[in-house]
């Protein structure tokens, strides 16, 4: 049975419902991701279904390798660890210039965390998790911080789809987000980088 996407853009539509289903965990990793089986689920021609999965693989959502499908790179825990180990002293960078100041972008992407409906999607709360701390670094105003923070912005994508084990209840995400946002805001800075720094001590879970 197919199922149609509204023709917004076809490609963007579809590239969407396939992020949307990565980051919340429904396409395992090593999962294949066949063009005709994507074609036909959603109703949508071949060329659309390349291009949507060209284009999570540009984001480097999905991998793909000569005579193989699509399919989502696995992310293991030392590859997380190793992907803490580089973005500490990035947000350490971000914690001392922004001791004292509150991000007017990171506190919306809060509030819409929080108001996300327990129903929604863990991609959206992948989104507002991604987009507070993006609004954290981009703040510092150091457009080489920026670039390097987003070379790691795929894998940690990844990484979070792995949090719906630690944080069932969203409730406890949002809170310690709110602590960290308000650590930033009060200083002083050697508080500000031990906040930070617990906060990016969480487990990983599995």
């Amino acid at each position: 049975m197919s199922l149609p996407l509204r023709p917004v853009s076809a490609v963007g539509a579809l590239a969407g419902e396939l992020r949307r289903r990565v980051l919340s965990g429904e396409i395992a990793p090593g999962t294949p991701l066949p063009e005709q089986e994507i074609a036909a689920k959603y109703g949508v021609a071949r060329p659309t279904v390349r291009e949507a999965l060209a284009a999570l693989v540009h984001e480097g959502l999905l991998r793909r390798e000569r005579n193989r499908s699509a399919y989502v790179p696995e992310v293991t825990l030392d590859d997380l660890d190793d992907l803490m180990y580089v973005r500490r002293p990035l947000e350490d960078l971000m914690a001392q210039a922004m001791t004292g100041r509150r991000v007017a972008e990171a506190d919306a992407a809060l509030a819409r965390m929080d108001a996300l409906p327990p129903e929604a999607p863990w991609a959206d709360t992948v989104a507002e998790h991604m987009a507070l701390h993006q609004a954290l670094i981009t703040a510092v105003g150091s457009p080489r911080l920026d670039r390097l923070y987003g070379t790691l912005a795929a894998e940690t994508r990844l990484g979070l789809v792995r949090l719906r084990e630690v944080y069932e209840d969203r409730e406890v995400l949002v809170r310690e987000h709110r602590e960290l946002l308000d650590a930033i805001a009060d200083g002083p800075v050697e508080a500000v980088r031990a906040a930070v720094a617990a906060h990016l001590g969480h487990t990983w879970g599995g």
